[in-house]
């Protein structure tokens, strides 16, 4: 059902839901589907975002076929209950990948045959300067995906320590100056609040001595902050760990990442599932004894010129494909 306030969501921001394109649409939804031809499996878009991919799978499945859409973003919520509202085949929860598991049996899907993860920020969400995603965009520091929950970055930012403000901006954001920057937005939120983009992205760019050609100064320093206050990393780890068990023999993994840190720990992950498990120490072992639960399908795919010509922000996707062993 779309309640009022998905109405005014969908109304409000109508030219931003507009703006989106979906990142390596045709790739990701032809590498999860592979070429099995039954479709009356049961499948996740992990992330809906504006629901470019979940489109795409729905309009494949058979009548047997079941697909679940979550997102974060009460937003993207809207967007699903709205464009779905006839669909019944699709089910539609608010919520975070990390509880996968929970929502897989709360609908009563398992064993999956397929899982989608487009991982990062959506572009509506970049392009809403009251989200406070983008530094390119004047408004409040928010970064929230799920704003009726959690700190934003502009209260994380009043009350860390200078100490937890390096570490997140060298560990998410590999940050070269992340001790320089740390320091001066400390000194500077004595003097007034950091609660605007506009504030923040000139406070980073003034301690930072050189400048990268073709990138804002402040983009990596976003970015770590926006990981820390959505907890991204721990959250893709978490629904990761609970992937195996919920895919059927033949069920594909398929992940877009869009910047280094997402990416290595999904391929360490798929890497680590198709050596099987660890080895005791010091004894033989047969290759046929070793139990192994993914096999990595093809390379590592991305966009083509042509896509990243249409939309820039796809030029740092890549996306990784698995499958679940018998």
């Amino acid at each position: 059902m779309i309640t009022d306030s998905d109405k005014t969501a969908l109304s409000s921001h109508h030219t931003a839901l507009s703006s989106h394109h979906t990142v390596l649409l045709d790739d990701a939804v032809a590498a999860l589907l592979g070429d099995r031809g039954d479709r009356a499996g049961a499948y996740v878009d992990c992330t809906y975002g504006r629901g470019g991919h979940s489109q795409r799978i729905a309009e494949a499945l058979g009548p047997g076929g079941r697909l679940l859409v979550i997102d974060k973003d009460s937003e993207a919520i809207a967007d699903a209950r709205q464009r779905f509202a006839q669909e019944p085949r699709v089910l539609i929860q608010q919520g975070s990948f990390a509880d996968l598991a929970a929502f897989v049996s709360q609908h009563g899907l398992a064993p999956l045959a397929g899982v989608l993860m487009d991982l990062g920020v959506s572009s509506p969400q970049l392009d809403q300067g009251e989200r406070g995603f983008s530094f390119r965009l004047p408004g409040p520091l928010d970064m929230r995906m799920d704003q009726s929950s959690g700190t934003s970055a502009a209260e994380w930012l009043a009350t860390a320590s200078e100490r937890e403000l390096a570490q997140v901006l060298a560990t998410y954001g590999e940050e070269r100056y992340a001790k320089r920057i740390a320091k001066h937005l400390v000194k500077a939120r004595q003097e007034a609040p950091i609660d605007t983009t506009s504030r923040l992205a000139e406070l980073v760019e003034a301690a930072i001595p050189r400048k990268e050609k073709h990138k804002h100064p402040a983009t990596r320093s976003f970015q770590a902050i926006r990981i820390r206050v959505n907890n991204e990393l721990d959250a893709l780890e978490t629904c990761l760990s609970q992937l195996v068990s919920l895919l059927c023999g033949g069920g594909r993994l398929v992940v877009i990442s869009f910047h280094s840190l997402e990416d290595r720990i999904v391929k360490r992950f798929m890497r680590r599932m198709q050596q099987g498990d660890p080895l005791p120490d010091k004894l033989p072992v047969r290759d046929a004894e070793i139990r192994r639960h993914l096999k990595v399908i093809g390379k590592p795919v991305r966009p083509a010129e042509a896509e990243i010509a249409a939309n820039a922000r796809a030029r740092s996707a890549v996306m990784r494909v698995a499958e679940k062993l018998p």
